[in-house]
């Protein structure tokens, strides 16, 4: 049986992201982003809801987020979800969700610094620095989103 961990978020910045370099110069930077729906209620009143979620960011990502990313900036995560469990101070076990994001996408929008926006990868390109690609956004493979282009007209009716 197949199983796909996937996650992909579009939200602004909670607080700044809090970077820690760890052995060896890791950087990781952790940070919340909120995420909005807005729905009517039974009512026909207008009712929004709000989701917090915790980010994290290794490597090269993590060095552009501290950077570039302030509270209240707009950006696309993707990446996967990941639980991990503790036990508190009273021994009580307790449960942590994250999203390990894998790519990073700025986005126009509040909080000032942040005006063109730009793509960073978890790669090993982005490692060494990040892997802007001035707006557009390209996958894995370093391919533009669209994934194939030919020359060759096709045959389609749309």
């Amino acid at each position: 049986m197949a199983s796909v961990n996937k996650v992909i978020l579009i939200g602004n910045l909670g607080k700044d992201p809090e970077v820690r370099h760890l052995e060896g110069g890791v950087a990781v930077a952790r940070f919340p982003i909120a995420t909005s729906e807005t729905f009517k209620d039974k009512n026909g009143q207008r009712q929004e809801r709000t989701e917090w979620h915790n980010i994290v960011v290794w490597r090269g990502l993590a060095e552009v987020a501290e950077k570039y990313l302030r509270k209240g900036n707009s950006v696309f995560i993707e990446g996967k979800i990941r639980t991990n469990s503790y036990q508190d101070k009273e021994g009580v076990q307790r449960y942590n969700t994250e999203i390990v994001a894998d790519n990073m996408t700025m986005l126009g929008g509040r909080g000032g610094d942040n005006n063109g926006g730009g793509d960073y990868q978890g790669s090993s390109a982005a490692a060494s620095g990040g892997n802007y690609s001035g707006g557009a956004t390209a996958n894995k493979g370093g391919s533009p989103a669209g994934g194939f282009q030919s020359d060759e007209p096709d045959d389609l009716p749309f």
